[in-house]
């Protein structure tokens, strides 16, 4: 009769025989497997050491091409727009490049009448009817703007009364004082709806408007709908080019792109986060302002040329 004994035996020798085994082929396989390992670890550090070379090659190069389009904006734009009064109207997806659209009008000898930066707070659709509240309230003192839109859209109505005071009359309207310009912009600026840095110095007869990548909360339709409609109500009256950052998803720059209505008053410019676009944003509004012409530029598939051929 086989007893308790044995089968302790038996499965001690069991385990036994298994530690032999994997002890004899960790030895054997050991040297190969290190081997392989270390040869692998080796290529990806070297894989690496190459890759982030050529990144740091890439932003040297991205910086050369940047430095080398600052040096042609000098060479380029100077008297290209004197005595042209130029508004930068800054949208909240824009305020990274807008002080350099700013720096490039300068050098092209623009009179920048002003910069307005609307705030996140004038684009928010919760503040439709407090923007409607305020264009009411806000109306010029001494001359009340008309031709207003009446749609009760806020945003609509507050960007045509803004236009109506920082760009020039249509011929046959009323001009607008100085006071009035100061108490219209100081209403939106004191409820937080726009920011300037100093005072606007009389009305504008073109504009830049200064936007950026679309909207991606929950409230985008509603939000990119509405730099639409900021950018429609400045075109109506003054020449307009957006200066944008890429022209897909819906922003500014897609969208007035894609209507044949926008495309045919409006110049668009898709790189302008870059030196090398915000050059182009002032070519293109020495041709908006010089031939009455729009043009859509850039880098992105749905640009029609780099840059606008202006005449010599």
């Amino acid at each position: 009769m086989i007893n308790f004994r044995y089968h302790v035996v038996s499965l001690t020798a069991v385990f036994l025989a298994l530690a032999i085994g994997l002890v004899v082929g960790t030895a054997a396989l050991n040297g190969p497997v290190v081997d392989s390992i270390k040869e692998r670890v080796n290529a990806l550090s070297k894989d690496n050491q190459q890759m982030r070379q050529s990144v740091q090659n890439m932003q040297k190069e991205l910086e050369q091409e940047e430095e080398f389009a600052a040096d042609m904006a000098q060479v380029f734009l100077p008297g290209r727009l004197t005595d042209r009064r130029v508004l930068v109207l800054g949208l909240p997806s824009g305020r990274d490049h807008t002080e350099g659209v700013m720096q490039m009008l300068t050098t092209a000898g623009a009179n920048v009448t002003g910069r307005v930066d609307l705030q996140d707070k004038f684009i928010d659709p919760e503040n439709n009817s407090n923007l409607m509240e305020l264009a009411t309230v806000a109306a010029r003192p001494t001359a009340p703007a008309t031709g207003l839109p009446g749609n009760g859209h806020g945003v609509e109505t507050s960007s045509a009364l803004l236009a109506s005071v920082l760009l020039d009359r249509p011929e046959g309207g009323t001009p607008v004082t100085d006071a009035d310009r100061r108490a219209v912009l100081a209403s939106y600026v004191n409820a937080g709806y726009a920011a300037t840095e100093e005072r606007v110095a009389g009305p504008a007869e073109a504009v830049v408007v200064v936007s950026g990548q679309p909207y991606v909360d929950k409230d985008f339709g509603k939000k990119d709908e509405s730099v639409v409609k900021i950018a429609e109500q400045f075109d109506r009256t003054g020449a307009t080019v957006v200066a944008g950052n890429g022209s897909a998803g819906g922003n500014l720059v897609a969208i007035v792109r894609a209507d044949p209505v926008l495309s045919q008053s409006m110049s668009t410019v898709d790189n302008a986060n870059t030196i090398q676009g915000q050059l182009v944003t002032v070519l293109a509004m020495v041709q908006q302002v010089t031939e009455k012409k729009a043009g859509q530029y850039g880098v992105g598939d749905n640009a029609a040329e780099r840059m606008p051929k202006l005449p010599q």
